[in-house]
């Protein structure tokens, strides 16, 4: 129970200072970026350093980055279909699950060879 209690006071100071940092920035576009997912992700690691070992938060920092870049890049694939007009919605959304869904395991089987 005590580290559920930790997890959620820690993920609400973490998420009211990147939501006051996001409130700094111009455009509001930017605010996003700014959200739940770096502070869940600074909680997390924090977490897993002080429970675990230092090999954990590492493979748990490795794999956030990872997933950083699928990301990066599902958005790549998202911005092209959007101004591609000859493709349906649900085509182009397949089409951008299936670029992340490859990205995302590729990532996975590099980091699991040491690449």
């Amino acid at each position: 129970m005590g580290e559920f209690v930790v997890r959620f006071v820690l993920g609400g100071v973490l998420v009211s200072i990147f939501a006051v940092i996001a409130e700094v920035f111009k455009p509001k576009t930017f605010a996003g970026i700014f959200g739940a997912a770096p502070s869940v992700a600074l909680a997390t690691l924090g977490l897993a350093f002080a429970k675990e070992s230092r090999s954990y938060a590492s493979t748990e920092c490795e794999t956030m980055v990872l997933g950083a870049v699928a990301l990066a890049i599902y958005c790549t694939a998202c911005v092209a279909v959007v101004r591609s007009t000859a493709l349906p919605v649900w085509l182009g959304a397949g089409c951008c699950w299936l670029v992340w869904l490859v990205t995302s395991l590729s990532l996975w089987w590099l980091l699991g060879r040491g690449v």
